[in-house]
């Protein structure tokens, strides 16, 4: 039986050692900052700032691409701190108005009747993208149940507006309304989501209930099991790693494990895995237009440069971005469940 987990913001202290920054040989969490162009001794001055609380540079020039996490190798979530202390600081990486709007599309709420779909296991949540209902279908989801809608909504996309409160606000209900349909395991459609129930409560000492599995974690499983029907594509692909993945390195293997099995290729190129770049959704969010242009620009040349005939996609929000842009360079763009369905024999949907 589930017990109801009740948090207040004051539950939320994040697992941040202060000693860890001041003896840190490197400061990767701001040198290998692709956005901001930092040394060493300039890295380590911030970076201290920031530990004690401080303002600093850092938090109005941050993109929230939650790289930083992931170069930060001794596990001390400089991210999470960069987020608290923007909105500590009534840092605003987004308008105004664009936060407002997203904080109340995202309210937890049974009004709308999407966000509903079945409630026996095995269970998918798809977050906020009821689009992609009719693509969960096929051999790879046969028996799948589907949740989706606010109800169900992450919330961690809030680390994007510099409002970390409004995830604390919430997830207790949020883990609340999964846990009470029972469910032991969910497959999470979107890493954000997976991210939030694994790297996120980690990190704030959270409980879970329930075991998240990733969508890539679950679609290689599966296809090992339909091994004998799958078909080799032999096409070159390259990946766009979303922001949520650097929440989640050690799931990175999956994506070649996956290619590996369907037979094809992920091409080698400058900004991938570690060294991937944003979408830029978000830059262009927080209107910095000639950086999002920029940085859209090096990802698709690149991609075109390394001869890539596919751009794979994990995030929705990614594949809402950027697909536009990689079709006008001749690179088809799909996301990974359904270039998985390809290698089935499936045909997909428009």
């Amino acid at each position: 039986m589930y017990r109801k987990l009740v948090l207040t913001l004051s539950d939320f202290k994040l697992k941040f050692d202060q000693k860890l920054c001041e003896t840190c040989p490197t400061y990767d969490c701001l040198v290998r900052c692709q956005y901001m162009n930092l040394d060493k001794e300039v890295a380590k001055i911030e970076m201290q700032k920031m530990v004690r609380g401080e303002n600093s540079f850092v938090l109005y020039r941050c993109v929230t691409c939650y790289a930083c996490e992931e170069y930060c190798k001794r596990g001390n979530h400089p991210f999470y701190l960069i987020s608290d202390l923007q909105e500590k600081n009534s840092i605003l990486p987004m308008p105004k108005p664009l936060i407002t709007q997203w904080i109340n599309t995202g309210i937890p709420t049974k009004k709308d009747i999407r966000e509903f779909w079945g409630a026996v296991e095995p269970v998918i949540s798809l977050c906020l993208f009821p689009e992609y209902i009719n693509s969960i279908e096929g051999k790879l989801f046969e028996g799948f149940s589907i949740v989706v809608g606010r109800y169900f909504f992450c919330q961690l996309a809030y680390l994007h507006f510099g409002r970390p409160s409004i995830i604390r606000e919430r997830l207790s209900s949020i883990i609340e309304n999964i846990a009470n349909h029972g469910f032991q395991e969910i497959v999470f459609f979107h890493d954000e989501c997976y991210s939030t129930f694994t790297s996120y409560t980690q990190a704030y000492g959270i409980q879970v209930p329930f075991r998240s599995v990733h969508l890539f974690e679950y679609l290689y499983g599966r296809l090992r099991e339909l091994e004998d029907e799958i078909s080799p594509l032999n096409v070159k692909v390259a990946y766009q790693r979303p922001c949520s993945s650097r929440l989640a390195p050690e799931k990175e293997h999956f994506v070649d494990d996956i290619f590996n099995l369907i037979g094809v290729e992920r091409v080698e190129r400058e900004y991938d895995r570690e060294n991937s770049l944003c979408c830029g959704g978000i830059i262009r969010g927080q209107q910095r237009y000639d950086l999002f242009v920029d940085v859209q620009r090096r990802n698709v040349v690149d991609m075109v440069n390394a001869e890539a005939e596919y751009c794979v996609f994990n995030c929705p929000m990614c594949f809402a971005s950027l697909s536009e842009a990689v079709v006008k360079r001749d690179i088809k763009p799909i996301m990974m469940h359904e270039l998985c369905r390809l290698a089935l024999g499936e045909v997909i949907k428009s």
